[in-house]
């Protein structure tokens, strides 16, 4: 494949501007979403109340052409809640599948962190397989299947937090910080705007279009030199100084998620060829929830994300 840069996606770049519209102070957000989308795998938003997580994904569903629903996680939600259930008809007899929220291309799981563990399980089936098994029998979920999980890091009452095997299976783990004054601002003007106004409504990318986006995604180039760089960022989570404060190492998972946002990063910026900045952009969103610290450097204060800054700064691109 020749390396050159490509013009920008059309349906992409058009979606990029709807969620831009809507988003204020949100490009880190905005280019996760959908660098996730573009790679197929889902996401987990992390922020105070407040920070426009839901408003992302409902934006985003305006803007795609696909199925949507929204789930709200509580202590008592069940399983069913989720994958749907079989109803009885007593007149003949006969058991019918109603299909759950889960069976829908998009899907917002607001507050993942109050489901309980069954529904946290029976979440994980979906996201792992894109399947949903009730009872004795399990349905396949519609593709493409995206979820977009959030949760917020304040309240600790009535939650049950993610085990690690739940966390691998998102793809990045994306971590909003509260706006500067001026970004405020400017959400306060977007929100009067649109209660006088209303909010545009965007012309739709289709489902046809977004598989197509994907397909080129994944054949964006990603050099020997670039995937070695990947292997030895995953591998001193394992071996070396900063790995002294890992309990549990990045897997091979981890490696295949940076490669895989790496590449969507580059086309979505028009490249048809990947940069190790693509890969520092993205590593601590695609590897610092996928690994434990040990007790004394969480006593220390040491946070994942910061253990993954120190290897970017040990380890050399090329």
């Amino acid at each position: 494949m020749d390396q050159r840069t490509l013009s920008a996606p059309t349906g992409v770049a058009r979606l990029s501007e709807h969620l831009s519209k809507g988003l204020v102070g949100q490009e880190t957000l905005i280019e996760r979403l959908l660098i996730a989308l573009l790679a197929g795998g889902h996401v987990l938003i992390e922020g105070p109340p407040g920070l426009a997580k839901t408003r992302a994904v409902k934006w985003l569903s305006q803007a795609v052409d696909c199925s949507f629903k929204r789930i709200q996680c509580t202590p008592d939600l069940m399983p069913s809640d989720l994958t749907g259930t079989p109803v009885y008809h007593p007149k003949d007899g006969t058991f019918e599948f109603v299909r759950g929220p889960v069976f829908n291309n998009l899907v917002l799981v607001d507050e993942i962190n109050r489901a309980p563990p069954k529904v946290q399980s029976a979440l994980l089936e979906s996201m792992a397989e894109k399947q949903a098994t009730v009872g004795n029998e399990t349905y396949a979920l519609p593709a493409p299947f995206f979820v977009v999980a959030t949760q917020n890091p304040i309240e600790h009452d009535g939650t049950f937090p993610l085990p690690e095997a739940q966390l691998d299976r998102f793809l990045l783990h994306v971590v909003l910080s509260l706006p500067d004054i001026r970004t405020e601002r400017q959400i306060l003007d977007l929100v009067e705007a649109e209660i006088t106004t209303g909010a545009a409504v965007p012309d739709k990318i289709s489902l046809e279009d977004l598989t197509a986006a994907q397909k080129a995604a994944a054949g964006v180039h990603l050099a020997p030199e670039l995937r070695d760089y990947i292997v030895r960022l995953v591998a001193a989570t394992r071996d070396g100084p900063q790995a002294q404060d890992v309990e549990h190492a990045v897997s091979p998972r981890g490696s295949l998620a940076l490669a895989a946002t790496a590449k969507a990063r580059a086309y979505l910026l028009g490249r048809d060829y990947a940069l190790p900045e693509d890969v520092a952009a993205l590593a601590p969103d695609a590897l610092a929830h996928r690994m434990v610290l040990t007790w004394r450097a969480v006593a220390e204060g040491r946070k994942a994300r910061a253990v993954i800054d120190d290897i970017l700064v040990a380890v050399e691109p090329l």
